[in-house]
């Protein structure tokens, strides 16, 4: 029997596949097509203390190969969620990672305490590297001491698996693996979206309402698999991986680079019952290569030198 289970700090997953956050809603939405509890994980939207509504339209906008997005996080705020939410994909038996967005380090401490407190929370994945907004999380996620004090910060305040995401809008996203990891962080996951822009040729004007969006989708994926690659061998923390994973075979790649675990995003806009495939694709290769255990995936890449 293939063991697929993984560990991220304290939690055990029962598989290593997670739905990304910004691209699954709260979860439940998807709840009557996907069967949660089959998931490793879902990694809620985003979420602020109080409710916010992002960017007017528009804000999505197809490229080839991937897709840019400016929404600004809107959300329902964390009190909302535990509220209307949470009761849901309690009752749906979903391992529920919430993603925590503050405009200061106090905002993040204060959801985290929150948060901590609530049934139903595995984990909390802090976003400090949304590249569409003009305050916040980017700010930390852009300053090596930034992102150690907003980890640090959370982390005296919890004992919930930490995971800082982290940007790629940085010229050496190792170091921030290791100011996380420095910092008492459980995990991190990457990357989140690059900082990108389109523009309408016939009007002359930028296609998204913000200018810039973040950008993801396939295109984005062998620079995400390096820079899974780069920290894996930065940090001792298990790395999340996520960027333009669309098949079975994307998400290997991500793990045999060093991935833990992966997370799933633009993706399921395409396919919303991609999950399935995924996980059965992974089966099989463990299967073929037997490889009883998922786990044992995790940083095989062989850099020898061919003859």
């Amino acid at each position: 029997m293939t063991d697929l289970s993984v560990q991220i700090g304290s939690l055990t997953l029962a598989n290593p596949v997670i739905a990304a956050s910004g691209c699954f809603g709260y979860g439940i939405e998807y709840a009557d097509v996907v069967d949660l509890s089959l998931l490793g994980g879902v990694a809620v939207k985003g979420l602020f203390l109080a409710e916010r509504q992002g960017h007017a339209p528009e804000r999505i906008v197809e490229t080839p190969a991937g897709m840019l997005n400016a929404i600004g996080l809107q959300g329902v705020g964390v009190h909302r969620f535990i509220k209307e939410q949470l009761p849901e994909l309690r009752r749906r038996r979903a391992v529920v990672i919430v993603n925590i967005c503050g405009s200061t380090l106090d905002e993040y401490v204060e959801l985290a305490r929150i948060l901590s407190d609530t049934e139903g929370v595995a984990a909390l994945e802090l976003n400090i590297s949304c590249p569409n907004i003009k305050e916040g999380g980017i700010t930390f996620g852009c300053s090596l001491a930034g992102t150690f004090d907003v980890v640090s910060a959370v982390r005296k305040v919890t004992r919930l698996p930490v995971i800082p995401k982290l940007t790629p809008n940085v010229t050496d996203v190792a170091s921030f693996a290791r100011a996380s990891e420095d910092a008492g962080a459980d995990a991190v996951s990457l990357v989140n979206t690059f900082l990108a822009m389109a523009i309408d040729v016939e009007t002359r004007r930028p296609s998204l309402s913000n200018i810039v969006g973040g950008l993801s989708g396939p295109a984005i994926r062998p620079i995400a698999v390096r820079m899974v690659y780069e920290c894996r061998n930065a940090v001792k923390i298990p790395v999340i991986g996520m960027g333009g994973i669309a098949s079975a075979r994307d998400a290997l790649e991500f793990m045999i680079a060093g991935a833990t675990a992966v997370q799933v995003g633009t993706a399921n806009f395409v396919d919303p019952f991609i999950w399935t495939k995924l996980l059965e694709g992974i089966r099989a290769y463990l299967t073929r290569h037997q490889m009883p255990r998922v786990s044992d995936l995790t940083g095989t890449l062989d850099t020898s030198t061919r003859d």
